[in-house]
């Protein structure tokens, strides 16, 4: 029971799940958001509300699935799955916020006009449901053929990963490294990378935006406008976000479908949390500190895995604490007014 698959047990959810994610990007792209336009506070609060509410309703889903017969072992097994999803949700969220503090320097650098961002947002969220689902379903197959054969360290039998290992060497450095980086991405050229790049070998790119267009017609040749650029620039930024958040919740569950719902709950939130937050965005100046911390810790529990077993519960507090921690430290001590129009110029 304890190595079961939610898919197993309940195999309606994947449908469930599926339906749910298409009608709310067709309400939003089709029906709230058919014309391109600025997206007001009061509009991003309420699709904040709904994502976050409809991630807090599929993890009670789970709680539910895996409770089959309110025994005080299934009702255990429930609590440490409910307990997976939340912690990779609000590990993946919090990361995805980090991800603004790039998005709004990416639209600043393209002088990308506020009434797009939205349908850059929307088509790098697409991107991003597809390049999670290979990465979350091919690395735990991929950690799942890398055990080496039990040994014996410190006195103890152990199996260790080799690929859960690398993951977290990899998290303790990106973690020590994000500690001191602090605005280095201020000055990058978003047009010279992979994305812009990639874009540009396949179109001639025109000087102007036209309106919401991705593609437009000059002297009778077709061109991609910066538009289509951008969102290039946007999903090459997911993929490397993806190099740090992926490995972190593969320290919190084996479970693709967990730790896929999880993840995608958390990105289809990003969208409308971005156009929330970011007039607010000084308010998580400290924020990168405390995503630092988190990296630095999950890296260390996948390391100490093989020999202590940090559960999900205490995981999720730590994770929750350090997150709060960050963002009152932020209101307590904000940065200077100089720093504030910097990210805003």
């Amino acid at each position: 029971m304890e190595h079961q698959s939610i898919l197993d047990l309940h195999p309606g959810l994947v449908w469930g799940f599926a339906v749910t994610v298409v009608i709310m990007l067709l309400l939003d792209l089709g029906v709230f958001n058919k014309k391109s336009h600025e997206v007001s506070s009061k509009e991003a609060t309420i699709w904040s509300i709904v994502w976050i509410s409809l991630s807090m309703i599929f993890s009670g889903v789970v709680y539910w699935v895996f409770n089959t017969d309110g025994t005080p072992e299934s009702h255990a097994l429930a609590v440490e799955k409910f307990t997976q999803y939340q912690a990779a949700y609000w590990i993946e969220k919090a990361l995805s916020v980090d991800n603004l503090f790039v998005f709004i320097l990416v639209f600043g650098f393209f002088k990308v006009p506020k009434f797009l961002h939205h349908k850059v947002l929307f088509w790098g969220i697409i991107g991003a449901l597809i390049f999670r689902a290979i990465f979350i379903f091919a690395g735990v197959g991929l950690i799942n053929l890398t055990y080496l054969p039990e040994m014996n360290i410190f006195g103890e039998a152990v199996k260790i990963n080799v690929v859960m290992t690398l993951f977290g060497l990899f998290l303790v450095y990106a973690g020590i490294k994000s500690w001191g980086d602090g605005g280095d991405d201020e000055d990058e050229d978003y047009s010279n990378t992979a994305g812009a790049r990639l874009i540009k070998s396949f179109w001639k790119v025109s000087d102007n935006y036209d309106g919401d267009k991705f593609f437009t017609i000059q002297n009778g040749i077709k061109m991609a406008t910066p538009l289509l650029v951008v969102v290039g620039v946007i999903e090459f930024t997911d993929v490397l976000f993806a190099v740090d958040s992926i490995p972190a919740i593969f320290a919190i569950s084996n479970d693709p479908f967990i730790l896929y719902t999880s993840n995608i709950f958390a990105i289809l939130g990003l969208r409308s949390l971005y156009f929330l937050l970011a007039n607010f965005i000084h308010m998580f100046s400290k924020l990168p500190y405390g995503l630092a911390i988190i990296l630095s810790f999950i890296g260390v529990k996948m390391l100490i895995a093989p020999w202590i077993h940090i559960s999900s519960p205490i995981s999720l507090g730590i994770v929750g604490g350090v997150l709060v921690i960050s963002v009152l430290l932020s209101i307590i001590f904000p940065d200077k007014e100089e720093d504030k129009e910097k990210l805003e110029e």
